[in-house]
């Protein structure tokens, strides 16, 4: 089956007052959501400016709340690693139903984050 690439997060931009600022995306359908067994995901998170992190968020229930939610391991971005500008890409494996990505920052530009599976 040929993978498929979707925006999960279009251009969000910080009002540049130094505020915390958290913003959450809709959610995705996963790996799991079609029942593939090999749960492989990649997202592509592309910032310009970013001080603060991006978690890409996945859950196993079918219609989720707020607490069926939890951050992948392995797939996050922090700005005080990564730097604050360019594309940065991050594969993960689970079957996931919904993935989602989270947003807490300071400053900058989410450019745009991108899900293949």
């Amino acid at each position: 089956m040929p993978a498929t690439s979707e925006i999960i997060l279009s251009a969000t931009t910080h009002p540049g007052d130094s505020t915390v600022e958290t913003v959450v995306g809709e959610k995705y359908k996963g790996d799991g959501y079609y029942g593939r067994s090999d749960g492989l995901h990649t997202v592509q998170i592309n910032v310009t400016g970013v001080a603060g992190t991006v978690k890409i968020q996945g859950t196993l229930a079918t219609d989720p709340a707020d607490a069926d939610w939890f951050d992948i391991v392995g797939a996050e971005y922090d700005s005080q690693t990564a730097g604050k500008n360019g594309a940065f890409v991050y594969n993960f494996t689970g079957n996931f139903v919904w993935v989602r990505a989270s947003v807490t920052y300071t400053d900058g530009t989410i450019n745009s984050i991108l899900l293949n599976h």
